[in-house]
């Protein structure tokens, strides 16, 4: 192993530079060279790749998105794009590749390996939603980026006597709903892994009213519907004044938190080793504050792990 490249692909993530800087670092610490293939696997297909030194990463750790740019890539979902990045790497004379990204990056990687080439996936997604590891790069900080957003609509929602409709991102997975709903103290939080009863909602927030309750927040992830279709179906069901808020892509940037810093530089030193190690096909992880791999070839196959103890802990604290 002489020389390794990285990319990111998919949806940016806070803390993909955290990562980027480990890989460069770590590789050099080890006498290796590292070269970067910008713009995902469409630059990997089109040879956009150069090799980096100390100082192309420098000042970036605190830096949200990704230096190395992403993009999307119908065609290397094919075997023959598959099979031009694989021209590539073997032209550039590279040995191993770390790919830092989500469910479609790790697809891309798995491809790779399956052609014969070393790979080893990052987990970098805010949806929370890889399976292999408790924790993607990127969660922490658009959790509270989130959170603030839910804070500063609560002060809106108490002093107008309003519910307020909250749409996050989360198509498949519900973690950003859930974890900021649970610590926003919303009143009901909508995910994709569970049913909602509207008559039980509706129930909760008559409930709330009788108490005194002025206002209420509801958390609703895009996976399950709009927040703007929620609030019609609400509508037609109990006579409250509502306002939807999509929070949109205000949850993919930002600044890391020191938590997602961390967390993508143990990540991505651990990938460096592992081709170091002759260990390709791997997609590393975190479970109970320990750095993990598991087999890229099988780990996609795994559901995404849903903390329904959560979800139950919400509705006990939300009555």
């Amino acid at each position: 192993m002489k020389k390794i490249g990285v990319l990111t692909s998919g949806g940016d993530a806070p803390g993909m530079n955290a990562a980027i800087r480990a890989v460069v670092r770590k590789a050099i610490f080890h006498g290796l060279e590292p070269y970067a293939i910008e713009q995902g696997y469409s630059g990997l297909i089109n040879g956009n790749i150069k090799k980096l030194a100390l100082g192309s990463v420098g000042d970036i750790i605190q830096r949200g998105g990704t230096i190395l740019r992403s993009a999307r890539c119908d065609e290397f979902k094919t075997k023959e794009g598959q099979l031009k990045g694989v021209e590539q790497l073997k032209k550039f004379e590279l040995d191993g590749l770390i790919v830092i990204g989500g469910d479609g990056s790790y697809r891309g990687a798995k491809a790779l390996t399956e052609h014969g080439f070393p790979c080893v996936g990052v987990p970098a997604t805010i949806d929370n939603d890889i399976p292999g590891t408790s924790l993607t790069i990127g969660f922490d900080t658009a959790l509270n980026t989130v959170l603030s957003a839910i804070d500063n609509i609560r002060d809106t929602a108490s002093s107008h006597e309003r519910t307020f409709i909250i749409e996050v991102m989360g198509r498949g997975a519900g973690d950003i709903a859930l974890y900021s709903g649970l610590a926003g103290g919303a009143e009901t939080i909508i995910i994709p892994e569970e049913d909602f009863d509207m008559d039980d909602i509706c129930d909760r927030l008559h409930k709330g009213q009788e108490r005194g309750k002025k206002h209420s927040i509801i958390i609703v992830a895009e996976g399950v519907m709009s927040g703007t279709e929620f609030g019609e179906k609400l509508k037609a069901s109990i006579d409250i004044e509502t306002r939807v808020s999509v929070l949109g892509h205000i949850q993919r940037g930002g600044t890391p938190t020191g938590y997602d810093r961390v967390l993508a530089s143990r990540l991505g030193a651990r990938a460096v080793e592992l081709l170091i190690e002759g260990r390709g096909g791997r997609a590393v992880g975190i479970e109970q504050d320990k750095i993990i791999d598991n087999d890229i070839l099988s780990i996609l196959d795994e559901p995404h792990a849903f903390h329904e103890d959560l979800y139950k802990l919400s509705k006990e604290l939300s009555i």
